[in-house]
Protein backbone atom coordinates (compact mmCIF):
# COMPACT_ATOMS: atom_id res chain seq x y z
CA UNK A 1 0.00 0.00 0.00
CA UNK A 2 1.48 3.49 -1.28
CA UNK A 3 0.34 6.68 -0.21
CA UNK A 4 1.08 9.60 -2.92
CA UNK A 5 1.06 13.11 -0.92
CA UNK A 6 2.08 16.04 -0.09
CA UNK A 7 3.45 16.43 3.95
CA UNK A 8 2.32 19.74 4.36
CA UNK A 9 -1.24 19.54 3.23
CA UNK A 10 -3.30 18.70 5.98
CA UNK A 11 -5.33 16.04 3.83
CA UNK A 12 -2.03 14.09 3.50
CA UNK A 13 -0.80 14.39 6.91
CA UNK A 14 -3.95 13.03 8.54
CA UNK A 15 -4.26 9.89 6.35
CA UNK A 16 -0.38 9.43 7.76
CA UNK A 17 -1.49 10.10 11.26
CA UNK A 18 -4.18 7.33 11.04
CA UNK A 19 -1.73 4.98 9.90
CA UNK A 20 0.62 5.82 12.07
CA UNK A 21 -1.48 5.59 15.12
CA UNK A 22 -3.02 1.84 13.88
CA UNK A 23 0.52 0.65 12.77
CA UNK A 24 -0.84 0.10 9.37
CA UNK A 25 2.37 0.18 7.36
CA UNK A 26 2.17 2.21 4.37
CA UNK A 27 5.00 3.53 1.62
CA UNK A 28 5.29 6.88 0.51
CA UNK A 29 5.84 8.93 -2.20
CA UNK A 30 6.56 12.70 -2.57
CA UNK A 31 4.45 14.39 -4.68
CA UNK A 32 5.43 18.28 -5.06
CA UNK A 33 2.45 20.32 -5.58
CA UNK A 34 4.35 23.63 -5.43
CA UNK A 35 6.10 22.62 -8.56
CA UNK A 36 3.00 21.37 -10.62
CA UNK A 37 3.58 17.14 -9.79
CA UNK A 38 0.26 16.83 -9.32
CA UNK A 39 -0.70 18.30 -12.70
CA UNK A 40 1.66 15.81 -14.56
CA UNK A 41 0.32 12.68 -16.39
CA UNK A 42 1.39 10.05 -14.63
CA UNK A 43 -0.11 11.54 -11.32
CA UNK A 44 -3.45 12.21 -13.45
CA UNK A 45 -3.86 8.74 -14.26
CA UNK A 46 -4.17 8.34 -10.48
CA UNK A 47 -6.45 10.98 -9.64
CA UNK A 48 -7.81 13.36 -12.56
CA UNK A 49 -8.26 15.76 -10.09
CA UNK A 50 -5.12 16.20 -9.59
CA UNK A 51 -4.90 16.49 -5.80
CA UNK A 52 -3.23 14.34 -3.36
CA UNK A 53 -3.17 12.32 -1.59
CA UNK A 54 -3.67 9.09 -3.52
CA UNK A 55 -3.90 5.93 -2.11
CA UNK A 56 -2.93 2.81 -4.41
CA UNK A 57 -3.40 -0.47 -2.85
CA UNK A 58 -2.16 -3.07 -5.56
CA UNK A 59 -4.79 -2.79 -8.85
CA UNK A 60 -6.79 0.20 -6.60
CA UNK A 61 -6.53 3.61 -6.98
CA UNK A 62 -8.33 6.08 -3.83
CA UNK A 63 -8.26 9.12 -3.60
CA UNK A 64 -10.08 11.88 -1.24
CA UNK A 65 -8.67 11.92 2.11
CA UNK A 66 -11.41 10.78 4.25
CA UNK A 67 -12.08 8.26 2.14
CA UNK A 68 -8.55 6.87 2.13
CA UNK A 69 -8.73 7.16 6.35
CA UNK A 70 -11.67 4.95 6.39
CA UNK A 71 -9.98 2.02 3.92
CA UNK A 72 -7.03 2.41 5.79
CA UNK A 73 -8.74 1.89 8.95
CA UNK A 74 -10.50 -1.37 7.55
CA UNK A 75 -6.81 -2.79 7.10
CA UNK A 76 -6.91 -3.66 11.07
CA UNK A 77 -9.82 -3.63 14.38
CA UNK A 78 -9.07 -0.41 15.96
CA UNK A 79 -11.17 2.24 18.04
CA UNK A 80 -10.54 5.13 15.20
CA UNK A 81 -13.10 3.22 13.28
CA UNK A 82 -15.66 0.60 15.00
CA UNK A 83 -17.53 -1.62 13.85
CA UNK A 84 -20.73 0.06 14.77
CA UNK A 85 -23.26 1.37 12.06
CA UNK A 86 -24.59 4.53 14.32
CA UNK A 87 -21.18 5.57 15.55
CA UNK A 88 -19.15 5.28 11.97
CA UNK A 89 -22.34 7.41 10.72
CA UNK A 90 -21.58 9.72 13.12
CA UNK A 91 -18.07 9.54 12.01
CA UNK A 92 -19.08 10.13 8.65
CA UNK A 93 -21.33 12.96 9.03
CA UNK A 94 -18.03 14.93 11.06
CA UNK A 95 -15.89 14.07 7.84
CA UNK A 96 -18.87 15.79 5.75
CA UNK A 97 -19.20 18.64 7.63
CA UNK A 98 -15.33 19.02 7.61
CA UNK A 99 -15.33 19.10 3.83
CA UNK A 100 -18.89 21.13 3.49
CA UNK A 101 -18.51 23.69 6.19
CA UNK A 102 -15.26 23.67 7.88
CA UNK A 103 -13.20 23.53 5.12
CA UNK A 104 -14.50 26.84 3.68
CA UNK A 105 -13.03 28.95 6.40
CA UNK A 106 -10.28 26.88 7.31
CA UNK A 107 -8.50 26.08 3.73
CA UNK A 108 -9.27 29.81 2.63
CA UNK A 109 -7.04 31.37 5.15
CA UNK A 110 -4.41 29.05 5.05
CA UNK A 111 -4.23 29.93 1.17
CA UNK A 112 -4.44 33.68 1.86
CA UNK A 113 -2.33 33.98 4.78
CA UNK A 114 0.24 31.01 4.37
CA UNK A 115 0.00 29.54 1.09
CA UNK A 116 -0.14 31.62 -1.30
CA UNK A 117 2.92 33.39 -1.13
CA UNK A 118 4.85 30.77 -0.54
CA UNK A 119 4.07 29.84 -4.21
CA UNK A 120 4.38 33.34 -5.28
CA UNK A 121 0.89 33.71 -5.70
CA UNK A 122 0.76 37.52 -4.51
CA UNK A 123 -0.38 38.95 -0.72
CA UNK A 124 -3.97 37.79 0.84
CA UNK A 125 -6.78 39.32 -0.74
CA UNK A 126 -8.36 41.54 2.45
CA UNK A 127 -12.17 40.49 0.80
CA UNK A 128 -11.41 36.79 0.72
CA UNK A 129 -9.82 36.91 4.12
CA UNK A 130 -13.04 39.06 5.96
CA UNK A 131 -15.15 36.61 3.80
CA UNK A 132 -13.27 33.35 5.22
CA UNK A 133 -12.86 34.44 8.73
CA UNK A 134 -17.08 34.78 8.37
CA UNK A 135 -17.25 31.29 7.67
CA UNK A 136 -14.29 30.45 10.38
CA UNK A 137 -16.39 32.09 13.13
CA UNK A 138 -19.85 30.49 12.04
CA UNK A 139 -18.33 27.15 12.06
CA UNK A 140 -16.09 27.07 14.93
CA UNK A 141 -18.92 28.37 17.24
CA UNK A 142 -20.63 25.05 15.98
CA UNK A 143 -17.59 22.47 16.60
CA UNK A 144 -16.89 24.57 20.25
CA UNK A 145 -20.14 24.22 21.34
CA UNK A 146 -20.26 20.49 20.79
CA UNK A 147 -16.53 20.13 22.49
CA UNK A 148 -17.31 22.08 25.38
CA UNK A 149 -19.68 18.78 26.51
CA UNK A 150 -17.69 16.22 25.03
CA UNK A 151 -13.41 15.34 25.08
CA UNK A 152 -14.05 13.89 21.29
CA UNK A 153 -16.32 14.40 18.41
CA UNK A 154 -18.10 11.00 18.24
CA UNK A 155 -19.05 8.74 21.15
CA UNK A 156 -16.57 10.58 23.62
CA UNK A 157 -13.29 8.56 22.23
CA UNK A 158 -11.16 9.71 19.87
CA UNK A 159 -11.83 8.61 16.13
CA UNK A 160 -10.97 8.92 12.56
CA UNK A 161 -13.45 12.03 12.90
CA UNK A 162 -11.47 13.56 15.04
CA UNK A 163 -8.13 13.44 12.54
CA UNK A 164 -10.28 14.83 10.03
CA UNK A 165 -11.56 17.71 11.95
CA UNK A 166 -8.15 18.45 13.70
CA UNK A 167 -5.98 18.64 10.46
CA UNK A 168 -6.35 21.98 9.33
CA UNK A 169 -5.66 23.43 12.67
CA UNK A 170 -2.17 22.12 12.54
CA UNK A 171 -1.42 25.51 10.36
CA UNK A 172 -3.55 27.60 12.22
CA UNK A 173 -1.19 30.14 13.47
CA UNK A 174 0.80 30.73 10.29
CA UNK A 175 -2.47 31.28 8.28
CA UNK A 176 -4.16 33.36 11.21
CA UNK A 177 -7.30 31.64 12.12
CA UNK A 178 -9.33 33.40 14.48
CA UNK A 179 -9.10 31.01 17.04
CA UNK A 180 -8.30 32.64 20.19
CA UNK A 181 -12.10 32.51 21.97
CA UNK A 182 -12.81 29.11 21.30
CA UNK A 183 -11.23 27.31 24.34
CA UNK A 184 -12.74 24.07 23.93
CA UNK A 185 -11.94 23.67 20.47
CA UNK A 186 -7.99 24.63 21.88
CA UNK A 187 -7.87 22.13 24.06
CA UNK A 188 -9.02 19.62 22.00
CA UNK A 189 -6.76 20.16 19.86
CA UNK A 190 -4.05 20.04 22.02
CA UNK A 191 -5.24 16.50 22.69
CA UNK A 192 -4.83 15.43 19.22
CA UNK A 193 -1.35 17.48 19.21
CA UNK A 194 0.06 15.30 21.92
CA UNK A 195 -0.32 12.16 20.64
CA UNK A 196 2.41 10.70 19.30
CA UNK A 197 1.73 9.58 15.65
CA UNK A 198 0.29 13.16 15.11
CA UNK A 199 3.83 14.14 16.62
CA UNK A 200 5.79 11.64 14.39
CA UNK A 201 3.87 13.09 11.05
CA UNK A 202 4.62 17.08 11.50
CA UNK A 203 6.14 17.93 8.23
CA UNK A 204 8.32 20.16 10.18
Amino acid sequence: MKLYGFPRSPNTRKVQAVAAHIGVPMEFEFIDITRGKSRMPEFLAMNPNGKTPVLVDDDFKLWESNAIMQYVAERKKNDLWPDAARIRADITRWQCWQLSQWSEGCATLTWENLAKKLTGKGDPDPVVVARAEQAFHRDAKVLDAHLEKHPYLVNDRLTLADFSVAAPLASAERAKMPLASYENIQAWYARIAALPAWRETSPT
